[in-house]
C-alpha cells in the first residue's frame, strides 16, 4: 500500500503560508514554490541506496559513501508542475526531465493525455512525478498511468497541497506509489478547488488568468 508523507518541517510550513496568501505576487510565488520543492526533494530522496568508494583526502585514504548509480527522472505534469522542477534539480542535477501534458475533456471531465516526452531509458529510472496541487487526483492518476504504460517501475508523487479526495483516489488507483505532500488541506469545493488551498497554481506561477 502507498505510504503518505505529510511534511511538518517549520521551513516548509512557513513558506507555504506565503504562497497561500493572495497578495503574494508571481515572482515571490515562483521563488517560494522552487524553495519548497528543494526542501521536499531532500526528504523524498532519503532512501536512495548508497555504496562505498575509496577516496583520498588531503590527509589520508578512506572509504566514503556515494549514491549507488541510481538513475533518476523528474516528470512535471504540465504546466504547473514545471514550477517545481528546478528546485529538485538543485539537489539532483544529473536527473533527466520528462514532461506529461494533460487536458480535461469538457464532456467527461476526465484528463486526456496530449503530450508525453520521457527519457529513452524509462525502465532503468526511478521517477518523481510533480504537480503543485492534488485536487481530484485525476491528472496525477493519468500521468502515473502514462509512465507505467511506458514500463516505468518505480514512481513517487510529490505535491505542495492535497485534498483528502484526491489523496484517496490516487492511493486507490496506484497503491504502489508513495506520496509526498507539504500540506493536506480540508476539502474540495463545488468548483473542484482545494480549500483553503492557494487558488490556481499555474496561473499564479506564470502570471496568467
Amino acid at each position: 500500500m502507498a505510504k503518505v508523507y505529510v511534511f511538518d518541517h517549520p521551513l516548509i510550513q512557513h513558506k507555504l503560508t506565503y504562497i497561500r496568501q493572495k497578495e503574494t505576487g508571481t515572482k515571490e510565488f515562483r521563488e517560494l514554490v522552487d524553495e519548497i520543492a528543494t526542501l521536499m526533494a531532500f526528504e523524498a530522496t532519503r532512501d536512495l541506496p548508497l555504496s562505498e568508494i575509496e577516496i583520498e583526502t588531503p590527509v589520508c585514504k578512506t572509504t566514503s559513501k556515494v549514491i549507488e548509480g541510481k538513475k533518476l527522472g523528474v516528470v512535471p505534469i504540465l504546466r504547473a508542475g514545471m514550477g517545481m522542477v528546478d528546485g529538485i534539480l538543485k539537489l539532483i542535477p544529473a536527473a533527466k526531465v520528462g514532461h506529461i501534458g494533460l487536458y480535461r475533456d469538457p464532456e467527461t471531465l476526465k484528463p486526456v493525455e496530449y503530450y508525453v516526452k520521457l527519457p529513452t531509458d524509462v525502465e532503468e529510472r526511478d521517477f518523481i512525478v510533480v504537480d503543485p496541487m492534488l485536487a481530484t487526483g485525476g491528472s496525477a492518476i493519468e500521468a502515473i498511468s502514462a509512465l507505467k504504460k511506458r514500463k516505468a517501475k518505480h514512481i513517487i508523487f510529490m505535491c505542495l497541497i492535497a485534498a483528502p479526495e484526491g489523496l484517496e483516489a490516487l492511493k486507490d488507483a496506484h497503491p504502489d506509489v508513495d506520496i509526498y505532500i507539504a500540506a493536506l488541506d480540508e476539502k474540495l469545493n463545488e468548483k473542484g478547488y482545494i480549500v483553503p488551498g492557494l487558488g490556481d497554481a499555474g496561473d499564479r506561477l506564470f502570471g496568467t488568468k
